[in-house]
């Protein structure tokens, strides 16, 4: 016979339960329109509005927080660098601008509305206004240079076969530029369009690497360095820089694949004790009983949330290789 508290229990899961099916629901419609977005070529897009090609490339590096002759805006170039190879658009200062604004208000709401202490307020003021920014950066970095280094060796294929048809080079980039989606259509329709106005392929090429941050692309401009000025079979190049890559992709996935049981072990022990926080606070709100009002509570805290966050640093870099 099922008690009053058993079934109280019984409800809190299937609320829980069914919030959980609901958020992943909106996570999936979400990502699958950003997905189908993704395809459509910014370039080719932007192109279509009849403007003239010099003015689509001068918009096209600015959305990306670059000067109109491709250079950063800022002297804090390790994050316009950031900002740039994040792939996101707009202006940088209103990005940052967002998340500091939205940090001000949350702290001072936690202050003067909730009576959280000071240092309660600056430390989420810290976390949303300059913390939130630059992981949200990282993380969009990544995926890109992710999807774009699946890219990359089809894209080398494209320009071999093109060049093998007797096309020249900027003719087999602007081919590229054409097919494929993005993000590896619209930084080659760029490096297309700044071969056209006067750059030669190779610093073409060094500020594509600049702008995407994916390390093949290093030994593509390398490559592209080397040609120019000793000669080769470029067409051969190509093809054996494609194969590398291709398998350095295969070799980063095994690792990925290998290390995905310490990974999904380093957030479950990290996800457990705030889920369990939550859990107790919702079924039990008296279970800590006046512990909040004790003034230790605060440092306590915030003392062992950063003992875990370089537990789960230790942990990421234990799990994440780089060759």
């Amino acid at each position: 016979m099922l008690t009053g508290q058993t079934v109280l229990y019984v409800i809190y899961i299937l609320a829980a339960a069914a919030a959980i099916l609901a958020i992943e629901a909106a996570y999936m419609s979400f990502s699958g329109r950003r997905a189908r977005a993704g395809v459509i070529n910014h370039r080719l897009k932007r192109l279509t509005e009849n403007a003239p090609a010099e003015q689509t490339l001068q918009g096209l590096l600015r959305e990306r927080g670059l000067s109109e002759s491709g250079d950063y805006l800022f002297n804090a170039v390790r994050l316009n660098r950031l900002y740039t190879q994040s792939g996101i658009k707009g202006n940088p200062l209103a990005f940052a601008a967002m998340f500091l604004g939205a940090g001000l208000v949350g702290a001072m709401a936690m202050r003067l509305v909730l009576g959280f202490s000071a240092l309660s307020a600056l430390i989420f003021f810290l976390g949303v206004g300059l913390a939130l920014p630059y992981l949200a950066l990282r993380r969009a970095r990544n995926k890109r240079i992710a999807r774009f280094a699946a890219q990359l060796p089809d894209a080398l294929d494209m320009i071999v076969r093109s060049l093998r048809a007797g096309h020249p080079t900027s003719v087999a980039i602007g081919l590229v530029a054409r097919e494929m989606p993005d993000p590896l259509g619209t930084e080659f329709g760029i490096v297309s369009d700044e071969i056209t106005f006067g750059l030669s392929l190779e610093q073409a090429v060094r500020k594509l690497s600049e702008r995407v941050g994916f390390e093949g692309l290093n030994l593509l401009s390398v490559s592209l360095s080397i040609q120019a000025k000793t000669g080769g079979n470029l067409t051969e190049i190509l093809s054996n820089l494609s194969k590398v890559l291709r398998e350095r992709q295969k070799l980063r996935l095994k690792i990925r694949a290998l290390s995905a049981e310490g990974r999904w072990s380093a957030i479950l022990i990290s996800a457990f004790p705030v889920i369990m926080f939550g859990v107790l606070l919702l079924i039990s709100p008296s279970y800590y009983g006046d512990v909040w009002d004790n003034p230790l509570i605060t440092p306590i805290f915030v003392i062992f949330g950063a003992w875990a966050l370089i537990g789960d640093f230790i942990m990421y870099r234990m799990v994440n290789f780089d060759f």
